[in-house]
């Protein structure tokens, strides 16, 4: 059971990535405000959710929660900031947009650049530990898949659509293939070997 808050008497928001690993597309990230009441039976990590799940969720997460805001990094910001930075960015963007100002920020894993004067809290695997912190994994999970599905169209021999730009046998021999898009990541080791191919 995930529990519903960190501390009853501030306004947290959870906070989530989503492509951290991927080889191609923007890093996604979402901030999120649930009630302090806020039940549902399904809301979980994201990771151990069907996409059906997760898309039943989105709509439910949106119309419950007090706030939230969904915030990508562009490929050029990741391969010029590295996806660390550009992780934080993401949450700090999706911060930033919160109709409601958080006393709290809840941050899935164990590192944070600290936003404007917020006081954060770190968790590990926080997304299945707290509501907010699953609620935002989706949120940012759905949105960048949503992404992932329209660049497929004009990228189909990647397989974007199955992979969402995850490092796949079948998207690795895509590269080696038909080279590197715009939208893959060239700070990233993009073939096992580093076969060259021009960009």
């Amino acid at each position: 059971m995930l529990k519903s808050y960190f501390d009853k008497t501030l306004i947290e928001a959870g906070c989530d990535e989503a492509g951290r690993g991927c080889l191609s597309g923007p890093v996604f990230a979402a901030a999120v405000i649930l009630p302090k009441n806020f039940k549902n039976k399904l809301l979980d990590d994201s990771k151990k959710l069907s996409d059906a799940q997760r898309k039943e969720l989105r709509p439910v997460i949106e119309q419950e929660a007090l706030a939230w805001a969904v915030a990508q990094v562009s490929v050029d910001e990741i391969d010029s900031i590295n996806i660390l930075n550009a992780s934080f960015l993401a949450m700090h963007k999706a911060i930033a947009d919160l109709k409601t100002s958080p006393e709290l920020l809840l941050i899935d894993g164990n590192r944070f650049k600290p936003y404007n004067t917020i006081p954060h809290q770190c968790i590990i695997k926080g997304d299945g530990k707290y509501l907010s912190i699953a609620a935002a994994s989706i949120l940012a999970k759905t949105y960048r898949d949503d992404l992932m599905d329209q660049l497929h169209e004009q990228f189909p021999q990647y397989h974007w659509l199955n992979n969402k730009g995850y490092g796949t046998e079948k998207h690795r021999k895509a590269i080696a293939e038909f080279g590197a898009t715009e939208h893959h990541r060239k700070s990233f080791r993009l073939l096992p070997d580093q076969l060259k191919f021009s960009f």
